[in-house]
This record gives C-alpha cells, sequence and structure tokens, in this order.
C-alpha cells in the first residue's frame, strides 16, 4: 500500500500532521453571557488556569467583562505561542 497523503482517496483516513497544524491558528476568541459578574469572574479565572497549564511560554490574555442586557459578557482572547497549545486549550474546555 502507498503512503498516505493529505490528497489521497477518502478511504485512507489519514493525513500529514502539518496539513492541519500549522501554526496558522495560535489564538482563540470567547464570548459569553453570565447573568452575574461573580460567574462572568469566575468563567475567566477558569479558562485562565486552563491556558497556563496548556502554554509553554506565557499565554497573552485580554479579556473585559462588561454589563449587557442579559448580565454580563464576558469577551476574551488567549493568544499561544503555537497552535498546539491552542488546540490543548480547546480540548480541556470542552
Amino acid at each position: 500500500m502507498s503512503e498516505c497523503k493529505a490528497n489521497e482517496s477518502p478511504m485512507c483516513c489519514c493525513v500529514d500532521v502539518g496539513t492541519i497544524i500549522d501554526n496558522s491558528d495560535c489564538a482563540v476568541d470567547f464570548s459569553q453571557v453570565y447573568a452575574t459578574q461573580s460567574e462572568a469572574e469566575d468563567a475567566l479565572a477558569y479558562l485562565t488556569s486552563k491556558a497556563r497549564a496548556a502554554e509553554s511560554e506565557p499565554c497573552q490574555i485580554t479579556s473585559e467583562i462588561k454589563p449587557v442586557a442579559d448580565g454580563y459578557e464576558l469577551v476574551a482572547r488567549f493568544d499561544f505561542s503555537c497552535q498546539a497549545e491552542t488546540m490543548i486549550f480547546q480540548l480541556s474546555t470542552r
């Protein structure tokens, strides 16, 4: 059997990791509305702890909690040093 390539037939079920993880997506944007400011702050603390667990170099985190009609909106961005860390973070928060 020939070696699998990303453009091979769908029956192969394998791809080159470099076609998936190419370090082009190293950021995660997050936005959610919570009933209280305290819940939004707790969510940010949870997400921050998950980001710190995934980072090899410091993750740059920017965030804002602002009042909206339905409660408090948490808007955050997590910038990692590589795409693998981004994926680890995303999987750890599911």
